[in-house]
């Protein structure tokens, strides 16, 4: 989730490389509408969320935490 930002950006592709290494199939959607973000309780991004989730909010995670939490879901 976020507005295009770099740090947003960066998420994004952080997400891809991660589902790309775990070797799953996914839906990645990236979400800019404030509301559907703020609709989470997301007030800072970017922000991830993973099956209704909010895995992290305000900082880019790694694809190692991505890769983690994305088996935690499954």
């Amino acid at each position: 989730m976020g507005s295009g930002c770099p740090k947003c950006i960066k998420t994004m592709e952080n997400v891809k490389e991660a589902v790309k290494k775990s070797g799953i199939q996914a839906e990645v959607v990236k979400v800019t509408k404030i509301n559907d973000i703020m609709n989470y309780g997301v007030m800072v991004t970017p922000a991830l969320v993973i099956h209704g989730n909010v895995k992290v909010a305000g900082r880019i995670p790694t694809t190692d935490e991505i890769q983690k939490w994305i088996s935690e879901e499954k």
